[in-house]
């Protein structure tokens, strides 16, 4: 558990300083490095070299991306990994096209520092590009090894996967792990109110239309995970 409770700067990824860097400039909650080590040892005696993608994520980081893929700067894609024409959506649908894949700022997982987006570089060569995408972590694909390692061996070390399906918030993402000792805690003290209050302190792309809808945005895109894998 963590030994301190999460206040709003750390929920909101406005908090660094729990956080420590892990590898290729990626920073993990210092209370979720042990196990992550633990998991990477249990992984390599298996062949499996896990290594981050992307770990602590702060609230301008997610605002950045937000702000992109807004104005059609990123790629935005559809369930079935076809590019969405963003620009071209308003309102709700807007909103909702982007977070099938993209978290809120201020609401984003990792700005916790418990979670981490992995892949297997024993499996790619050292110049792959990671794409994070479910054909990667499927049958045929090069990550289709640690997935089912995971499912096998990760709750020995606290992880699970908050995306594991796709139940009308969030798609799949086989690739995302949780450190549930940790992520828990921040999950019940987050709340609606909380992430309000954030936003009208530092305002993102689609504030107003984010801002009416942000009760039903909170219960689809962020309470509503896989909670028993």
């Amino acid at each position: 558990m963590l030994s301190v409770k999460p206040d709003a700067s750390l929920l909101t990824g406005l908090n660094q300083s729990p956080m420590q860097q892990v590898e290729n400039n990626q920073w993990l909650h210092q209370e979720v490095i042990p196990a992550y080590r633990e998991l990477q040892h249990a992984a390599a005696s298996d062949g499996i070299q896990i290594r981050l993608v992307s770990g602590w994520r702060s609230f301008q980081r997610q605002a950045t991306i937000w702000q992109a893929k807004c104005n059609g700067l990123r790629p935005v894609y559809d369930l079935t990994q076809q590019p969405v024409a963003i620009t071209e959506l308003s309102g709700l649908a807007k909103l909702e096209a982007i977070l099938l894949y993209s978290s809120l700022p201020g609401a984003s997982r990792h700005h916790w520092g418990t979670d981490c987006d992995i892949f297997d570089a024993a499996a790619v060569p050292a110049d792959y590009q990671v794409q994070l995408t479910a054909a990667e972590y499927a049958v045929n694909g090069p990550f289709y090894r640690l997935n089912n390692w995971l499912q096998q061996h990760m709750t020995s070390f606290g992880f699970f996967r908050p995306y594991a399906r796709y139940q009308g918030g969030i798609a799949a993402e086989p690739w995302h792990l949780s450190y549930r000792p940790l992520a828990e805690p921040c999950l019940q003290a987050f709340s609606p109110e909380l992430l309000q209050h954030v936003l009208l302190t530092h305002p993102i792309a689609e504030q107003q239309q984010v801002l009416a809808a942000l009760p039903t945005l909170f219960s689809k895109f962020v309470t509503n995970i896989c909670k028993e894998h």
